[in-house]
């Protein structure tokens, strides 16, 4: 793992990225919850990318990996100005924007915020509003520890580290929601979804498509694929959706 290059943005955060330099459309990988700009998709982009000659940015969200902050004072809004800053400062030209998990939400956010510049979408397992499903499914007993504590840490099988869901969490997505109503955005869309997700649920690709407005997208279903589609063939049909949309670009 070499060393990052950091960007001080206005809001505060120190953003911790790699770039290549390459012809555009450049690609800008945007990662899920709780993860870092180290994981296999990321890398494999980057190196699709450099084979290519093509620009390409990985970075880590304020209070993830690399990058400053504390994790828990994290919040939808705030990782959406950490990825537009890396758009505006780190980026030339036409952009591909694609998103893991809660990266395919703020891609999204990111895509409608930067209409001028964001040319095409690529979500894999794509969670927009992730927090709203979240706190429905929450018990009592977690809601009201929420409330009162202002935060809930919840362990998972992706880490010995619990995941740590805040009140400003829930808050700030609501206000953040995308997938309630029609997206307008007229660019190339791809969605690959895992039919065996445990947590998105692939009904999640279709509601995204259904409420896309332009007349390019595409639900790549996987059958069996899990949530973090990460296998070596996962890798490849990446690179092959990556490839295919910046052709559609150029």
């Amino acid at each position: 793992m070499s060393n990052p290059s950091f960007l001080s943005t206005a809001h505060g955060t120190k953003v911790a990225y790699h770039r290549s330099q390459g012809t555009s459309p450049g690609v800008v990988f945007l990662g899920g919850f709780m993860s870092d700009m180290e994981g296999g998709k990321a890398l494999e982009l980057e190196a699709y990318c450099r084979r290519t000659g093509r620009a390409f940015v990985r970075f880590d969200y304020q209070g993830h990996g690399q990058s400053s902050g504390v994790f828990a004072d994290g919040t939808i809004g705030l990782w959406l100005k950490d990825a537009l800053s890396v758009i505006d400062e780190l980026t030339q030209g036409p952009q591909i924007l694609v998103g893991s998990s809660m990266g395919g939400w703020i891609a999204l956010l990111a895509a409608k915020a930067r209409r001028a510049r964001v040319k095409g979408l690529v979500g894999i397992a794509a969670a927009p509003d992730f927090t709203v499903r979240h706190w429905a499914e929450l018990s009592d007993t977690d809601r009201d520890t929420i409330l009162k504590t202002g935060k809930l840490e919840v362990y998972s099988d992706y880490g010995p580290d619990p995941y740590i869901f805040t009140r400003a969490l829930f808050e700030d997505g609501w206000a953040h929601r995308v997938n309630n109503r029609p997206i307008h955005l007229d660019i190339p869309v791809r969605l690959i979804q895992g039919t065996c997700d445990p947590d998105v649920p692939w009904q999640t690709a279709m509601s995204i498509a259904d409420n896309l407005t332009g007349d390019d997208t595409e639900v790549i279903l996987v059958p069996g694929g899990d949530h973090r589609l990460s296998e070596p063939y996962d890798l490849k049909r990446l690179v092959r959706v990556v490839n295919n949309v910046a052709k559609d670009i150029s």
